[in-house]
């Protein structure tokens, strides 16, 4: 990703194929002055994939409240968290959640122990109010799976996405397997184990995960009747989960068996590991962890890895807690991606691992408000300014925005109004989450600038080679879209005044 322009203070991402006008430029300039033009120009604007987000965490809470009080569940009056009726009536300190419908003040309060609206730190930090929303969304009947994927594809695709990388996936099927060989630190002995132990069983019920997942998304879509609807042609890449907070033994069987569901599955676009990174096992076992996955990769190498990496302040956790975890994601577990990397500039030799990070071609998936919110890390202390400037590729992505209140067009417009991104640098930013996502095939561009496409498409998109080219590599077909749509939306931004509206 090449640097050039204004972005911060004098820096920008590089300039791109079909780069817009200075005139756009200049226009765009004007608009970043303005936050809610601002925001209306972003929400319009192509905006590639979503490449961080937590399914469960990416439902409003609303939504939580509605399946409740249509399940006939109860609101704890102590926590203000959905649980289970525990008999006929809800009993001393809860009450029916069929109020949600009708009361007010009851609604209010679920909707703020469930997210992170009008959260004000003090007995409890931001980072476990946020953390500790996920037990309150309460028990959800598998009928939901339908409409809590509906809601984020169609979130996505009201904001002129084109594909998500959702972690929707658990590999939790591979624990019985896991507690029953347990793990004494051989892996190659260990792998054996499991492999006869019934590792191969739980990889097949997590393919029937998918299953569910793939009817449920085109039955409440309605993709087998519209298959070319706005919401039907956002793509859709399963992350499979791994648990950190696990003891080795669950840990290495879920790992394995999720690298081996990414290696027969082309659902599952990649693996990543989950729960907070500053927990006790977490950071206990983490150089135990990066090992174990970088075994596996070495296993299946055409299986994806992304990994939360860097999810860490200082005082957090001790300062020596700050110095690996980027590293080690990156050199011992071959990390493709990692998200966040809030911590970079607390690394051991950080300037190494910029260069190391650019060289390797890393992407960090950036979550501004998600940083903010549980780490208190925004604005001139977050590392983005950082990145851009060592020329690591980064996208932004939402991480949970249903608890966070916020979706990608928000993120955009933090990152512009924070760090004076121009549009080139937005442009390159929504290239690189279909570039550097886990997406099939070949990418549409020679290199990573941006500059020149595939050779079967270097002398038209609408050629023989180019469309036959586009068939086959499913990446390659996303990005050349993505052209389209872009030419398409600048095409009405810089009409003449007296043809565009006010909002694009």
């Amino acid at each position: 990703m090449r640097l050039s322009g204004v972005v911060v203070g004098c820096l920008a991402l590089g300039g791109a194929a079909a780069q817009p006008s200075v005139t756009l430029e200049q226009k765009f300039a004007q608009i970043r002055k303005n936050p809610p033009e601002l925001y209306a120009f972003l929400f319009a604007m192509p905006k590639g994939a979503d490449l961080h987000m937590h399914s469960s965490g990416s439902i409003y809470a609303e939504t939580f409240m509605r399946f409740a009080a249509e399940d006939g569940l109860c609101v704890d009056l102590r926590t203000y968290a959905l649980i289970a009726r525990p008999g006929a009536n809800c009993g001393d300190n809860a009450k029916d959640a069929a109020l949600l419908r009708t009361d007010n003040t009851l609604a209010g309060a679920v909707i703020d122990s469930l997210s992170m609206r009008d959260f004000v730190p003090g007995k409890e930090s931001g980072h476990d109010h946020f953390f500790g929303a996920f037990a309150k969304f309460g028990p959800s009947r598998p009928e939901h799976t339908g409409e809590i994927l509906s809601e984020i594809i169609g979130r996505a695709a009201s904001q002129n996405e084109s594909y998500v990388e959702l972690m929707a996936l658990n590999a939790t099927a591979a624990n019985a397997a896991g507690a029953a060989v347990g793990f004494d630190g051989d892996f190659d002995a260990t792998k054996a184990k499991l492999i006869a132990g019934g590792l191969p069983q739980a990889v097949a019920a997590m393919k029937h995960q998918i299953d569910q997942l793939e009817r449920a998304r085109a039955t409440a879509l309605g993709c087998d009747s519209q298959p070319d609807s706005t919401t039907c042609r956002v793509g859709v890449g399963y992350i499979c989960q791994i648990l950190r907070e696990s003891p080795p033994e669950l840990v290495f069987a879920q790992m394995l068996a999720s690298f081996m569901l990414a290696s027969q599955d082309p659902r599952v676009a990649g693996i990543n590991m989950v729960q907070p990174e500053d927990g006790l096992i977490s950071m206990r076992d983490y150089h135990l962890q990066m090992q174990m996955a970088g075994y596996a990769k070495r296993l299946y190498p055409k299986a994806h890895l992304t990994l939360h990496a860097g999810e860490l302040a200082p005082g957090l956790v001790p300062p020596e807690g700050l110095r690996f975890h980027i590293r080690e994601a990156v050199e011992i577990a071959q990390a493709e991606r990692i998200g966040h990397g809030v911590d970079i500039a607390y690394e051991t030799d950080a300037n190494g691992l910029l260069t190391e990070m650019k060289r390797r071609r890393v992407l960090v998936e950036i979550n501004l408000t998600s940083n903010d919110l549980i780490l208190g890390v925004r604005g001139k202390d977050h590392p983005l300014p950082l990145y851009l400037k060592a020329g690591v590729p980064v996208s932004f992505s939402t991480d949970d925005e249903g608890v966070s209140r916020t979706h990608l067009a928000e993120e955009y417009q933090r990152a512009v109004l924070d760090y004076n991104l121009s549009y080139s640098a937005l442009k390159d930013v929504v290239r690189n989450s279909l570039e550097y996502s886990f997406l099939p095939g070949e990418s549409y561009w020679r290199e990573h600038n941006y500059r020149v496409p595939a050779k079967e498409c270097a002398t038209g998109r609408k050629t023989v080679p180019c469309e036959t080219f586009l068939e086959t590599n499913r990446k390659a077909q996303l990005q050349a879209d993505l052209e389209e749509r872009f030419a398409k939306f600048e095409k009405g931004f810089t009409a003449s005044s007296a043809e565009r509206p006010v909002l694009p």
